[in-house]
């Protein structure tokens, strides 16, 4: 497909109705060189609400009609998991740019699929990482990059809540995962972005369920050690079953300093709710008690410099930050990870696997 001119504003369709695609909206309405053209979701009625909520022209139940108009350039997708590589085939023959929400998919094989697509059809396959895109972490990036802190000898990156917003998240048949397919990635993404894309060597994982256990039987709770061939080590803390809103913060440790970024509470509002509130309900169950909503949430998470980065991509012709091979890479850190856990014993990179999705490496009756 050829690129749009530069300069022309680009058509954006959506697939998906629910919480990350609303985010995705209202990234992209902030967007001047970005059209919302159509959105398209299988529930009836829901497209048609949301088309009506963001002012879209048109909404579809079937999202294969979406990719049969001629001003949509890209499509951003916020479907389930075990959709995303049956989507991206079908954006891909239709020649259109494709972003797709983490996890890229739910195995390596997919994942091999629709970058083989995407590029035989020409497009753009770009993989949506917003924690890339905070403005706070990509200023301690910024930090690390120009030496301030010295050499990189310990990351860290944890993001907490209390639970997933979706059924589909909690099913791993749909999801491959639990917390670390959930939620794990946008921490090894977040660790290869800090090093600037230095090899993974090893990854050692413990996970459990000790919470949701009525409710899936995915993990809830994971810890993941990765070795990096520039010699870094990173820590990355994942949780469903912190209470009281969102966490998600990062240090760097160097040889030369030292650098903390919490990405919610500098910048939150202290509150107690008996009711709950806006995104942080949907997305991590209901936020009683005291909590921290936080002003220009999506912005301050980076899904508009995201989204406008990718924009600029299609516009201009310009390579994605992080495209699919980033997150196929994600997904094979992710598969390590669980195998990891199965077997108490670090798992070096690179790791191949032609298991279906990365739970049944670590749950047999997954």
């Amino acid at each position: 497909m050829p690129e749009p001119k530069s300069r022309r504003t680009v058509g954006v369709g959506l697939i998906g109705s629910q919480f990350v695609t609303s985010i995705h909206a209202e990234a992209l309405r902030a967007c001047a060189q970005a059209e919302l053209r159509a959105v398209a979701s299988p529930t009836p009625g829901n497209a048609q609400a949301f088309a009506q909520r963001h002012g879209i022209p048109q909404h579809f139940t079937d999202y294969r009609a979406l990719l049969e108009l001629r001003d949509v350039d890209m499509v951003v997708v916020g479907a389930p998991n075990d959709l995303h590589c049956g989507i991206a085939l079908a954006a891909a023959a239709a020649g259109k740019h494709v972003v797709m929400e983490k996890p890229l998919c739910l195995n390596l094989a997919e994942a091999d699929q629709m970058i083989a697509a995407c590029r035989k059809a020409q497009v753009k396959l770009m993989y949506a990482e917003e924690l890339c895109f905070a403005p706070k972490y990509v200023r301690l990036k910024a930090l690390l990059d120009e030496g301030a802190l010295g050499r990189p000898i310990l990351l860290k990156q944890s993001e907490k809540h209390g639970g997933p917003h979706a059924a589909h998240f909690l099913d791993v048949a749909r999801s491959g995962g639990g917390v670390t397919m959930d939620m794990g990635c946008h921490a090894i993404q977040f660790f290869r972005w800090m090093l600037n894309r230095a090899p993974v060597k090893s990854v050692y994982a413990q996970m459990s369920t000790l919470v949701h256990a009525d409710r899936t039987r995915g993990d809830d709770n994971a810890i993941l050690l990765l070795e990096f061939a520039d010699g870094t080590t990173a820590l990355a803390e994942e949780s469903w079953t912190k209470l009281g809103g969102m966490d998600d913060r990062a240090e760097v440790h160097g040889s030369k300093g030292v650098a903390y970024a919490d990405l919610l509470h500098g910048n939150a509002i202290e509150a107690y709710s008996s009711t709950g509130y806006g995104y942080a309900v949907e997305k991590a169950g209901a936020t009683t008690g005291w909590s921290f909503p936080m002003y220009e949430e999506a912005w301050n998470y980076g899904f508009h410099g995201e989204m406008a980065h990718f924009v600029d991509c299609v516009q201009n012709g310009r390579e994605p930050l992080h495209s699919g091979e980033d997150g196929r890479a994600v997904l094979e850190v992710i598969f390590a990870a669980y195998q990891s856990a199965r077997t108490g014993s670090k798992v070096a990179l690179p790791f191949a696997t032609r298991a279906p999705k990365p739970i049944d490496l670590w749950r047999a009756d997954a």
